[in-house]
């Protein structure tokens, strides 16, 4: 076959191979480099905007969300104990209570849920965003509250448990403040939260834990029913 002729069967094919893939492709644009803020929110739970009105303690705050007042139980952490007419104030709940009420009253926050919304008290449960990070670990991380997360509310469970950590390593916030939270103190029995070995005895009024793990041998008790999960009530 002469040169001329063998170029030209060369140049049908190629062009023919070409048009079969843009008729029977689909052009997959390049992946973006870097998500946006915005693309990242929209990766997050489920929730919404809404304008904090008023905190109740550490923990606990209320919010405009569509235009009605709501109740709100931050997850997965617990501050030391305020306003419960049971139980005297916890050691550093005050300064909880402070750094909540001038962190949040007044700013507008986004709302995440989890897989339950709401506790037994009716209280909506919820993560909250203040300019983009994540005001639960900043409590913990600070010093003001221990982790308490109990499924299925758990989606931060591992961000919560190091930013503790981290707490109890640099001696903050109640950790520093409060004898029960000394972090060479804690029992193994009670992974996840700071709770000393006996002696002093103690029962669930005198710890500002709640449904937290707990292992064998539970020397301090709070397991009562045996299920795995200390002071419930």
């Amino acid at each position: 076959m002469r040169r001329d002729g063998l170029l030209s069967m060369v140049a049908l094919l190629v062009l023919s191979v070409c048009t079969t893939a843009a008729a029977g492709s689909t052009v997959v644009p390049a992946p973006t480099v870097g998500a946006s803020p915005s693309s990242v929110d929209a990766q997050r739970g489920p929730g919404g905007p809404a304008i904090v009105t008023r905190t109740v303690d550490g923990d606990t705050i209320h919010v405009t969300f569509h235009g009605q007042d709501m109740d709100v139980r931050l997850i997965g952490i617990d501050t030391p104990e305020t306003v419960d007419p049971a139980q005297p104030v916890q050691c550093f709940g005050e300064q909880a209570s402070r750094f909540t009420d001038r962190r949040l009253t007044g700013q507008a926050v986004r709302l995440e849920f989890d897989v339950e919304r709401h506790d037994r008290y009716g209280r909506t449960l919820a993560y909250v965003w203040l300019d983009g990070r994540l005001f639960n670990r900043r409590l913990v991380a600070r010093g003001y509250a221990v982790v308490d997360t109990y499924p299925p509310n758990v989606r931060y469970e591992d961000v919560f448990a190091a930013a503790q950590a981290g707490a109890q390593h640099e001696d903050r916030g109640l950790w520093h403040a409060c004898p029960v939270a000394e972090p060479h103190r804690c029992d193994p029995a009670y992974p996840g939260v700071c709770i000393p070995s006996p002696p002093p005895d103690l029962d669930c009024a005198d710890i500002s834990y709640r449904h937290f793990h707990v292992l064998a041998p539970d020397p301090q008790n709070f397991d009562g029913d045996h299920n795995g999960i200390g002071c419930e009530t």
